[in-house]
């Protein structure tokens, strides 16, 4: 009998100013089975450029660095199908990581989070999901909808919910009782409807309009 191949490990790219918490964050991530460090930059305009050199499934980016911070990076990043990025910060108000999320961050995390729960939270993210500390979700409800909110039929409120919910198109088509096409056809017109250019930016709103 033939073994199956081993699943492909989430490529993560390091972005952090500091030498000595890249080189902490790299050891203890290689030891994961299942995580691999492509990369790793120090400011916004090296992220960017590790980003198209190593194409990474997940950005580890941190917000406050030289020459540029975070929540620039993540703007240079937007492209077709981005790598997700999780924040990870020093920052302990909340509303400093706001800027970050309403970027396109698919998560963030603090720096003093447990390693293995950095782990999981890299794995989530990469897996569709949007992860937010209660306190930064609670500031993005607290807000109220997004500027262009926009009229979504009752099927394409089902979709964005399971979108959220960081299901994929075969998946959601399987839970709904459609066509893989169909469902496809629902997440473009979600994302002409609510002017974002990806997944995570509508799972975002749906997390902010109370639909997941």
């Amino acid at each position: 009998m033939t073994a199956e191949p081993a699943p492909a490990r989430i490529r993560v790219l390091v972005v952090d100013d500091h030498p000595v918490v890249r080189q902490g964050l790299r050891t203890f991530l290689d030891l994961q089975d299942d995580i691999v460090v492509v990369g790793e930059a120090h400011d916004s305009a090296s992220c960017v450029a590790a980003a198209e050199a190593t194409s990474p499934d997940v950005i580890l980016l941190d917000l406050r660095m030289p020459g540029g911070d975070g929540v620039e990076a993540l703007r240079a990043l937007r492209r077709p199908d981005p790598a997700k990025v999780l924040v990870i910060t020093s920052f302990t108000d909340p509303s400093a990581v706001l800027p970050a999320v309403r970027a396109g961050a698919a998560g963030a995390v603090y720096k003093d989070i447990d390693p293995p729960a950095l782990a999981a939270a890299i794995r989530a993210v990469h897996a569709g999901h949007v992860l937010l500390h209660p306190d930064v979700a609670r500031l993005l409800a607290d807000s109220g909808p997004p500027p262009e909110a926009a009229h979504l039929t009752a099927r394409e409120r089902e979709v964005l919910a399971e979108v959220a919910r960081g299901r994929s198109n075969r998946e959601i088509a399987r839970r709904l009782g459609l066509a893989e096409k169909t469902v496809k056809t629902h997440v473009s017109a979600i994302l002409t409807k609510l002017g974002v250019q990806d997944r995570t930016q509508a799972a975002l709103y749906a997390v902010r309009s109370g639909l997941d």
